[in-house]
């Protein structure tokens, strides 16, 4: 290894030292280089060797004399990081008028709500609040095949823990015998007509640019089979279909489907209806007559704002503007229903909410606010640039929300058993936050604590130790059972700082540790980590949802008696 690595290396683990109280670790120092040095990789059991040795090296020096070498020979390490300016809301709004803005969010109830719901939602509410304008949430139900009670609920919860309130709250599907009038003004009118093909053949001629042969009918034909769909046909058998322009480059334009015949059940309606419009007639008629003036949705519908213009046009009712934006993914974790619904089928993740996952009910289990999401969101601005980001964007803003409410516990994983001599009590007091007025707790202990087996397998006979808030140690043997003595409370000492559990009221707990569910596009089998730990027993009288700092380790959520998810460090 060259010296120059070395020094990198070096460089690392005494920044990780001097912020851990000291003491560096190999499973810190080697992801850090591999980071900036991915060449590394092939080469991983070669300079694992090295870096053991230097940080065991790091961690028999000082904590003054870390610095001190830190201040000599890594000064760029203590320079203030210039703060990257944070986008603040959103660009204004052509054509918006104070007072006169009118936004829709339109939702399918065909699934639980994720990270690109929240986005659509928050831009859309965003830009109403920013012209004092007026919002509506429209589930757009008219699919009844895809669509469930449970999906409505979801929806209006995970809005509800955004903190998004509308001034209209409708379904798409309470306006039936609207989309029924309209459809047979635009069937009289000519603009469009059903078509009695098999599906494969009309999607033969699209791609062929063919014109079909029900195009041809007269208006009498048309008459009768639209008021046929309601009665006779089967679905499959009829459908209507918007007269646009077979030759048109853009295939949405090629005669697309309007209304389709479905005899699924409905969730609110039951089996009123069997003909439902589709996606493109029900958002154009429904923006029009709810007075959007701005209707936003992601990209991929780009190009179908020229069958949402032709389609008012033909019915001569108000156009609302459109706008795009791009669409929200984190890296590794699914948003498609598609995706996610076998591996619940298949037992790989428990429910939408898995911590894994980017739904809001996830999210929410996982720890991270709504504040952060929407500061997240909100930092991407507007823009058609597809969004693929990284989860720890995210967490960057959670982390800033959460750090001041959230109290410290200390947590030992693989205990070892420390026994120790002449402590001069049997309780101590600690405060729940170290900046924060959040009370304090009380520990009542005897000789016998916990310590992570981590920190233990650095000890050695004679060696001088901090038990944070509780004194200052002296081991006089090691092996299987660690003993020690108390040798004062000395608290200017460069002694490694170390957590600790008292046995007699320590509480066992499961850590859930949520990963990357894909990596390259494969299911991740070792997703979510499950670390049995000890944690003090006031973890118990915490309820259910508080947020913890677990000391050294990061922050969690309380999901329950017996387990954490960890939310980030």
């Amino acid at each position: 290894m060259d010296e120059e690595l070395k020094k990198e290396i070096r460089k690392i683990a005494l920044q990780n030292a001097v912020e851990h109280h000291g003491q560096t670790r190999d499973k810190i120092v080697i992801p850090k280089i591999l980071s900036t040095r991915p060449e590394l990789r092939i080469k991983i059991n070669e300079i694992a060797k090295e870096i053991s040795l230097i940080v065991d090296e790091v961690n028999k020096i000082s904590l003054t004399e870390q610095k001190s070498e830190i201040e000599k020979e890594f000064p760029e390490i203590l320079a203030p990081k210039e703060k990257q300016k944070q986008r603040e809301g959103l660009p204004s709004l052509e054509g918006a008028e104070q007072g006169k803005v009118v936004t829709r969010f339109p939702p399918e109830p065909n699934g639980y709500p994720h990270i690109g719901h929240a986005k659509a939602a928050i831009i859309n509410e965003e830009y109403a609040n920013m012209y004092g304008g007026k919002k509506i949430l429209r589930m757009d139900d008219t699919n009844p095949e895809n669509e469930r009670l449970e999906y409505y609920a979801a929806i209006k919860v995970g809005l509800e823990w955004l903190g998004i309130q509308y001034d209209v709250v409708k379904n798409t599907s309470d306006d039936m015998e609207l989309f029924y009038e309209k459809g047979l003004e635009i069937v009289s009118s000519g603009n469009a007509y059903i078509c009695t093909c098999k599906r494969d053949i009309i999607s033969k001629n699209r791609k062929e640019m063919k014109a079909c042969k029900c195009s041809f009918g007269d208006p009498d034909q048309n008459n009768d089979r639209w008021h046929k769909m309601f009665e006779k046909y089967k679905p499959g058998e009829a459908v209507v279909r918007f007269r646009g322009d077979m030759k048109s480059k853009n295939t949405v334009m090629r005669d697309p489907v309007l209304f389709r015949v479905i005899d699924a059940k409905h969730p609110l309606l039951g089996n009123k209806f069997r003909v439902w419009p589709n996606y493109d007639f029900a958002v154009a008629i429904e923006d029009s007559i709810d007075g959007i003036t701005h209707a936003f949705r992601s990209k991929e519908y780009e190009l179908r704002n020229e069958l949402y213009y032709s389609i008012l046009d033909a019915l001569k009712m108000r156009k609302p503007r459109m706008m795009e934006f791009s669409r929200l993914e984190f890296k590794g974790m699914p948003v498609s229903k598609r995706v996610i619904k076998p591996l619940i089928e298949e037992g790989k993740i428990s429910w939408y909410d898995d911590p894994r996952l980017p739904t809001l009910e996830a999210l929410r289990r996982r720890g991270i606010r709504p504040e952060a999401v929407r500061k997240f969101i909100l930092s991407l601005g507007f823009t058609k640039s597809n969004t693929l980001a990284p989860f720890d964007a995210l967490e960057s803003f959670n982390r800033k929300l959460v750090d001041s409410d959230s109290i410290r516990l200390y947590m030992v994983k693989n205990p070892r058993k420390l026994v120790i001599k002449n402590l001069p009590s049997s309780s101590v007091e600690l405060s729940n936050h170290p900046t924060k007025e959040m009370g304090k707790r009380k520990i009542e202990f005897d000789e016998n604590l916990f310590i992570s087996s981590e920190d233990a397998n650095n000890l050695r006979s004679g060696s001088k130790i901090r038990l944070i808030g509780l004194g200052n140690i002296s081991i006089t043997k090691t092996g299987h059972q660690l003993e020690g003595e108390f040798i004062g409370d000395d608290m200017n000492v460069d002694y490694p700082k170390f957590q600790w559990v008292s046995q007699k009221n320590s509480h066992q707990l499961k850590i859930l540790i949520p990963k990357s569910l894909f990596v390259d596009g494969e299911y991740n089998q070792n997703s979510l980590e499950e670390l049995e730990v000890y944690s003090e027993s006031h973890y118990l009288e915490l309820s259910e949802g508080s947020e913890i700092q677990f000391v050294r380790f990061g922050y969690c959520r309380k999901d329950s008696q017996n387990q954490a998810i960890f939310t980030h460090k």
